[in-house]
């Protein structure tokens, strides 16, 4: 009992920290699944003809891209290769536009890390 009145604020300070990193990996769990979401039932409208949800979905996932991690990306990347003939343009085709937007953005990245990287190597 003395051991607890002796460390009580350090002891309430760690519950405390625990709590808030498991809210805080919850959260991004939570981020994660949520984008999945909109990717699927995109896609899935899409395919069943319902153009004006699709296109809703279509226009948030593209304002949420810039935000999302490359690991997001690629995930996206792959769906969507499944589903689009990426040698051939369909710029009618929301769910090719979405490849083709992802793809870019991915390109995008790339280069600006191998940018970093040669800034990086340069210094050294």
């Amino acid at each position: 009992m003395r051991f607890l009145r002796q460390y009580q604020f350090f002891l309430l300070f760690v519950a405390l920290l625990v709590f808030c990193s498991l809210m805080v990996m919850r959260q991004f769990n939570v981020n994660r699944s949520k984008h999945v979401d909109l990717r699927e039932a995109f896609i899935l409208l899409h395919t069943k003809g319902y153009t004006n949800p699709a296109s809703r979905l279509f226009a948030r996932l593209l304002s949420d891209l810039p935000e999302e991690s490359n690991k997001t990306l690629m995930d996206d990347f792959q769906r969507t290769l499944m589903l689009v003939d990426p040698g051939t343009q369909h710029p009618e085709n929301l769910i090719w536009k979405y490849h083709w937007t992802v793809s870019n953005e991915l390109e995008r990245r790339s280069a600006s890390t191998l940018k970093r990287a040669l800034k990086l190597a340069d210094q050294y």
